[in-house]
């Protein structure tokens, strides 16, 4: 019951929408309605307020990080765990307080890393930073990094239930990028600090 409890809590934090929070605080546009409509720091970004992306970026992976902090804090069990971090990730992408239409989740996974072993978290971080440096695709860089996540938990110090936890946060990761992916295999993917095309 209490793993239950903390998962439940686990999906509600992972619900609570930060690009709409900040944008609304900040007198914004709602994120859902412009760019690609996903509730995320990248889409924030495009209205050219920095300061909003990075306090969405802030909040969206500090969600993911206290879900599990939590759970680990009070004593949930490794299994308990790693359903509390696949719990607050599921809540980014399916939010009840925005009818379960939400974001892509980068951001919610990395917080889940850090707080798992903040090595990994580094190896997440670094793995997404050099596909973006070496691309400029937002996009490729969360793909990347969203794969090799538990490939890298299962050679560090990482419980079994939080590899495969990771595993299916990396299968969505890919999964919500498939407009992305087909987008890169086009040739029409925009890069970081590329501006659409009008007309």
């Amino acid at each position: 019951m209490a793993t239950a409890a903390f998962a439940l809590v686990s999906y509600l934090i992972g619900s609570l929408p930060f690009a709409v929070i900040v944008s609304k605080a900040l007198g914004l546009p709602d994120p859902r309605s412009y760019g690609s409509g996903n509730p995320g720091a990248t889409n924030v970004l495009r209205t050219g307020r920095k300061l909003a992306a990075l306090l969405t970026l802030l909040g969206d992976g500090g969600k993911g990080w206290l879900a599990v902090f939590l759970a680990s804090r009070f004593g949930v069990d490794p299994t308990g765990v790693a359903a509390c971090a696949l719990a607050v990730f599921l809540g980014h992408l399916f939010p009840v307080f925005l009818r379960f239409k939400g974001g892509k989740g980068v951001a919610t996974a990395a917080g889940v890393l850090f707080a798992l072993d903040p090595w990994l978290g580094a190896a997440g971080a670094a793995a997404w930073l050099v596909v973006a440096l070496a691309t400029r695709y937002a996009s490729l860089a969360s793909i990347v990094a969203g794969v090799l996540a538990p490939a890298c938990a299962f050679f560090m110090s990482v419980p079994a239930s939080a590899v495969l936890a990771l595993a299916l946060i990396g299968a969505l990761i890919v999964w919500r990028h498939k407009g992305n992916i087909l987008n890169l295999a086009a040739g029409r993917e925009r890069r970081i600090g590329e501006k659409e095309a009008q007309g």
